[in-house]
């Protein structure tokens, strides 16, 4: 705490800053995030380690994951979103958690750089373009499927 001098000639304490307030109440939700995200990240590792690629060639297995993490985003979004009543967890948890740490945008921009360092220039475009075009595109379809899906949607 710091002293700041008042009107009356004196020193008041100012209080510290509230820089965790936003998060009080919010326990439940960092828990089950953290949970989503641990298995999100762990099952990203496991399909690294079981389509390895090698330096310098298109990032297929990133590639996949983020594409396939749209896709589920996509349909989770509407499912959650639009026609269920889900626990209010559910959505920090498998959004935030499980598709946050199983998708990965730091992976995506660092193998374009390495492709851009590798002289690779038009994989490194295509990848940059197609993992942007794939992602939207299987963000767009998963929620087209979930709607028509949803019991009683017109078929």
């Amino acid at each position: 705490m710091s002293d700041a001098p008042s009107a009356g000639g004196g020193h008041e304490a100012t209080p510290p800053p509230r820089l965790l307030e936003p998060l009080a109440g919010q326990g439940a939700a960092l828990a089950v995030v953290a949970a989503g995200g641990a298995l999100g990240a762990a099952a990203r590792y496991g399909i690294g380690v079981a389509l390895p690629q090698g330096p310098g060639s298109f990032p297929l297995t990133t590639f996949l994951i983020n594409v396939v993490g749209c896709l589920v985003l996509g349909g989770l979004v509407a499912v959650v979103g639009e026609w269920t009543r889900a626990h209010p967890l559910v959505r920090p948890f498998v959004v935030t958690g499980v598709l946050g740490g199983f998708t990965t945008f730091s992976a995506y921009t660092a193998e374009a750089q390495e492709l851009l360092r590798a002289g690779r220039v038009a994989t490194a475009g295509a990848y940059l373009a197609g993992t942007l075009l794939a992602a939207v595109t299987a963000t767009w379809l998963g929620i087209r499927l979930a709607r028509a899906a949803r019991p009683g949607a017109r078929r």
